[in-house]
């Protein structure tokens, strides 16, 4: 299986399998970087038995010797599952230092996913800042996979600055297609960017959608989240119909340690996809 086929077949599988709690051992067949701190690994089961997950699961990543980290999925070619990390600590360095043919070890897959069973039929505003596009990559291709299932859909990318900009070669390859808008924005601009300079929300109001039924998924940052969904609002999008990836600290991923708990709730279970009228007065605290 390869392309884009794999989110089909992911899509049509009407439940997951439990996620198992030892870690299985993959391969590094593939490394590609994207950033100066960021790379994307394509991770092969040594055992043969591929990975199924949906789009907006994550895993967590064991740099055996050193730890293991949250990480989403950010791809899929057949067997092949990719995971793009920056490098921000000593697991997440341990990761994005290891070379093709090392062995690393993957729990999961775990959490909710993006709900695009729902959303047939709408429009789709798809946004993601900085490493949030990661977990928003699969939703892409799994739309591209099922085009004619979607109404118009937006893909509003945003970054610090052009050279921070994730996966050049797949918004050249959606900016191409004539079935889906995508519009890319940076805070600071080089020399020889062309794009836009601003904020992600000065995407909103030129992105074609039908605010009374499109369906807008976001992942990034959490301010950036917030006035995106409130930009969204201002078009006459309901906020029931925005949902958020959340990003928190995971040990375990099964609910037990603590540590991702969100108020009332845990990422590593009833996240991290949530509906944003769920998650939008506990984003407003700033100490949670």
């Amino acid at each position: 299986m390869s392309g884009y086929s794999i989110y089909t077949d992911m899509l049509d599988r009407a439940e997951i399998a439990p996620a198992p709690m030892l870690p299985r051992r993959f391969r590094v067949a593939a490394k590609r970087r994207q950033t100066a701190d960021t790379v994307t690994l394509g991770l092969e089961p040594i055992d043969g038995e591929p990975l199924r997950f949906r789009p907006g699961q994550f895993d967590m990543l064991y740099a055996f010797g050193v730890g293991e980290a949250p990480i989403s999925f950010s791809g899929a070619r057949g067997a092949r599952v990719e995971h793009t990390i920056r490098a921000v600590g000593a697991v997440t360095r341990a990761l994005c230092a290891a070379r093709r043919g090392a062995v690393l070890g993957l729990r999961g897959p775990f959490g909710t996913g993006w709900d695009l069973e729902s959303a047939e039929g709408a429009d789709l505003v798809i946004a993601g800042g900085g490493i949030g596009l990661a977990p928003l990559k699969p939703v892409v291709e799994a739309i591209i996979a099922r085009r004619k299932r979607y109404g118009r859909v937006a893909v509003l990318v945003g970054a610090r600055s052009p050279d921070l900009l994730l996966f050049r070669r797949e918004l050249e390859r959606w900016r191409g297609r004539f079935d889906m808008d995508v519009a890319i924005s940076v805070d600071g601009a080089t020399p020889d960017w062309r794009g836009n300079v601003g904020l992600i929300t000065d995407l909103i109001p030129r992105a074609r959608f039908d605010p009374g039924s499109a369906v807008a998924m976001l992942c990034g940052p959490e301010v950036m989240m917030r006035f995106v969904a409130a930009a969204l609002g201002d078009r006459g999008l309901n906020p029931s119909s925005i949902h958020v990836s959340m990003e928190r600290n995971m040990r375990c991923a099964i609910g037990h340690c603590g540590h991702c708990q969100f108020g009332p709730t845990f990422v590593c279970k009833e996240g991290p996809v949530y509906p944003y009228e769920i998650v939008a007065r506990l984003m407003a605290i700033r100490e949670i």
